[in-house]
């Protein structure tokens, strides 16, 4: 008799039932593991546009970095990209006046999609070495809606860039194309990686920024003045120092203390950034984990 009173069932049965509960356990297992890959490659949907009528911003806090003026659609110092599952567009923002403070997306309105954040300088090896094992998969993510991504271009490298100050150059034409060709903005991300200039070189010229944009599919006049001009190159700096200073909204670090720094629903990643299943596996688990978990 067992301690409860109640009859132990004959050792055979005992055995049949352990076999069907470890049955039982590896059916509900093997449903797990499938509904996480279905996750990023089921086509969740979410539009972003229809996001953000939902998105309520929040006031980040300020350092005391230079007075510019920023460009529209980069309100948090980042362009934000999502999809309805066919197009890729950007979420529209006005520009920030000079004395403005950046606002912070509210992610609480992106609850069933996988968040990522990136801090970019477009001179960093290692982030040309990322976007190149990563990038497509990103932007696949991004089309399908099962993800956003924001970017935000820093400046961290002129130093490396023989005099020519490239990395605020390019940060500078990736702010112009935000303010006006945002939906554009991810294919130009994504051409400035490729073949991208090394350190200690002079980089691109402002010309060769401006064609690249044009290649890339960008059709507004305004772009290459702005790239000529450097229109916002006081904001890359600004934008910059308050990076390095933080906090960084919508995240587990203070500060960016390099490049690239990635976030996934605010959790930092810290893996290779040269391995896709290992960032998939990152971006996976971010997004299935429990709330506060």
């Amino acid at each position: 008799m067992s301690t409860s009173g109640q009859a132990r069932p004959p050792k055979k049965d005992r055995r049949e039932e352990a076999r069907e509960h470890a049955r039982l356990m590896r059916v509900e297992q093997a449903k797990r593991t499938q509904r996480r890959r279905l996750v990023l490659r089921g086509g969740i949907g979410i539009g972003l546009l229809a996001v953000v009528t939902i998105v309520t911003l929040v006031i980040v806090n300020n350092v005391n970095a230079p007075a510019a003026s920023g460009p529209a659609n980069m309100a948090s110092d980042g362009v934000l990209l999502g999809s309805d599952g066919t197009t890729v567009s950007a979420a529209t923002t006005v520009a920030l006046a000079a004395d403005a403070d950046p606002i912070a997306t509210d992610q609480t309105a992106l609850t069933d999609t996988a968040n990522i954040v990136l801090y970019l300088d477009y001179l960093c090896p290692i982030c040309g070495n990322f976007e190149a094992t990563n990038g497509q998969q990103i932007t696949d993510w991004v089309t399908a809606g099962n993800a956003t991504v924001e970017i935000h271009p820093i400046s961290i490298l002129d130093r490396l860039s023989s005099g020519t100050k490239y990395a605020t150059r390019a940060a500078n034409a990736a702010a112009c194309v935000a303010n006006y060709d945002p939906d554009n903005f991810l294919a130009f991300n994504t051409a400035m990686f490729a073949d991208q200039p090394s350190e200690n070189s002079s980089g691109r010229t402002n010309d060769e920024l401006a064609s690249l944009a044009q290649g890339a599919g960008v059709t507004s006049s305004g772009v290459a003045s702005c790239i000529t001009d450097q229109t916002y190159a006081g904001w890359v700096d600004a934008s910059t120092q308050r990076a390095l200073a933080g906090p960084i909204p919508n995240s587990d670090i203070e500060n960016i203390k390099g490049t690239p720094t990635v976030l996934v629903n605010g959790v930092s990643y810290t893996g290779s950034f040269s391995d896709p299943a290992a960032f998939e596996a990152f971006v996976t688990a971010q997004l299935t984990a429990e709330p506060g978990k």
